[in-house]
């Protein structure tokens, strides 16, 4: 079928909070500690800068561009801001007010797939999709699960974006809970 997303694919990622109002996943910033590339949040428009909300889907089990993305997988998401934005990875712990909702660590992207063992790797996990064939389509809604440590949490908006995050809407982290309420860690897939 033409939806199911293949490695190699351009993505959008919208956050379920508050009926799908958290926005899309993006880069802003530069980042300021070494091995990191930008800082990450989410923006009202999945094209707020130029690739800045947009991911390229890469394997990290060494699957070939082109083959079906299968719900479990082990996955790579290189931003796209300038042409290379950088890799999502888990940097840093979560803030204060995110550790009192469960929050584990903070995330940014990095200048490599793997900053650190796991850091940038994520397991992805869609909820359903039609027909159940294990693949993941584009529309469907998935869970990102890092794992840095064995466990480094699932992807969560939590709290507002302020700081260096100035300008986006919602921060982003990793959570012990799945979706720990009000569905933001349910991020939906759009074609980029």
């Amino acid at each position: 079928m033409a939806n199911e997303l293949k490695y190699g694919d351009q993505i959008h990622l919208q956050n379920g909070y508050n009926g799908w109002q958290g926005g899309y996943l993006d880069t802003l910033n530069n980042h300021t500690s070494a091995g990191l590339k930008h800082y990450v949040a989410t923006a009202d428009s999945p094209t707020r800068g130029t690739g800045t909300g947009t991911w390229e889907i890469v394997s990290a089990s060494g699957k070939a561009a082109g083959q079906p993305v299968l719900s479990g997988d082990l996955v790579h998401l290189r931003n796209l801001y300038v042409g290379d934005g950088g890799y999502l990875d888990t940097a840093d712990h979560a803030t204060t007010a995110q550790k009192g909702g469960g929050g584990k660590y903070a995330v940014a992207t990095a200048q490599s797939k793997d900053r650190t063992p796991g850091s940038g790797r994520w397991r992805i996990f869609a909820q359903t999709s039609t027909p159940f064939d294990q693949n993941v389509r584009v529309g469907d809604v998935v869970h990102l699960w890092n794992t840095y440590d064995d466990n480094g949490g699932f992807l969560e908006t939590n709290q507002n974006a302020a700081g260096v995050k100035q300008g986006g809407k919602l921060d982003v982290c990793t959570n012990a809970y799945f979706n720990r309420g009000g569905d933001v860690a349910d991020w939906k897939i759009h074609k980029g």
